[in-house]
């Protein structure tokens, strides 16, 4: 069951003919949370989902449900037919898995409060014992949660909408219901979060920053001062001047090969992007462990 805390939208890893590399992605979402994670969502956007087959993410599926970390092991669906998410949700949930991080489809633009919901609805009545983590991301899907629209989804559904992940930044700091967990979509707002109440976050930054933001969700738990804050918002400042997806590939990729393989029209970063990259990152003195560990 997902709980407060620190999370990381996972990367898939992927072999040379752009297949999923089913080992190599759990693995390495079981090394974040070694480092530090409380858990990892597979096939969230950072997870390229929209452009992986049902077939392979049915397979890691399959995988996962043996893992000793499962219960660290979250879903993403990342698909635009209704149809689709209702297979996969059904599918994983043969396997036990219950809770799911789902945005509204993304491919037509102009989604209406009245369209979302009827999707949403669609999923829970066909599904009624799913568990959903809103994902709040304007710049991807085309339509932004509003207080109103997601309260009307809490009302309706109280025991299926658990959650929102708040990649708009524009519910975060303001919405408050009991028994909601809230995640913005950055670390650099994990502390200012947890200060107003949030769960923790959901980032694709945690991919490798994954032990600086443990330490200031514990130190925060444990109220102490803050040492790592300053440093772990300007890293993730630093990605965020790349497209995030390409920049952590691209990162990963120095010591992993597998990283340099991607599914189009994504890119890794050019030469010059990647240098520049590197070069801000090492003014911060900043090493992921995946790094040291290679």
């Amino acid at each position: 069951m997902i709980k407060k805390g620190v999370y990381a939208a996972g990367l898939s890893v992927l072999n040379t003919d752009r297949t999923l590399n089913i080992d190599a992605t759990i693995n390495h979402a079981a090394q974040a949370i070694q480092n530090g994670l409380h858990g990892v969502f597979f096939f969230g956007s950072t997870g390229q989902s929209q452009l992986i087959s049902t077939n392979e993410k049915k397979e890691l599926i399959t995988k996962i449900a043996n893992h000793k970390l499962k219960k660290q092991f979250f879903l993403g669906v990342g698909n635009n037919s209704l149809n689709e998410h209702k297979d996969l949700i059904s599918y994983s949930m043969e396997y036990g898995f219950r809770e799911f991080l789902i945005m509204p489809p993304a491919y037509y633009r102009g989604n209406t409060n009245e369209g979302v919901f009827n999707f949403y609805s669609g999923l829970i009545n066909a599904l009624p014992k799913v568990k959903i983590i809103l994902y709040n991301f304007e710049k991807l899907s085309g339509y932004k949660f509003s207080e109103e629209m997601v309260t009307r989804l809490v009302k309706s559904f109280p025991n299926n909408i658990i959650g929102c992940k708040d990649s708009s930044y524009n519910l975060y700091e303001s919405l408050k219901l009991p028994n909601f967990l809230m995640f913005p979509g950055s670390e650099a707002k994990l502390l200012q979060g947890l200060e107003t109440g949030c769960s923790g976050c959901i980032s694709a930054v945690t991919n490798v920053t994954h032990s600086l933001a443990r330490k200031v969700f514990d130190d925060f738990e444990n109220k102490v001062p803050q040492s790592k804050n300053e440093k772990l918002i300007k890293v993730r400042e630093t990605f965020d001047q790349f497209n995030l997806i390409s920049a952590l590939h691209s990162f990963l990729s120095n010591k992993d090969d597998n990283f340099k393989n991607i599914l189009p029209p994504l890119v890794l970063l050019s030469q010059d992007k990647q240098k520049e990259l590197e070069e801000k990152l090492n003014k911060l003195e900043f090493v992921s462990e995946k790094n040291l560990a290679a």
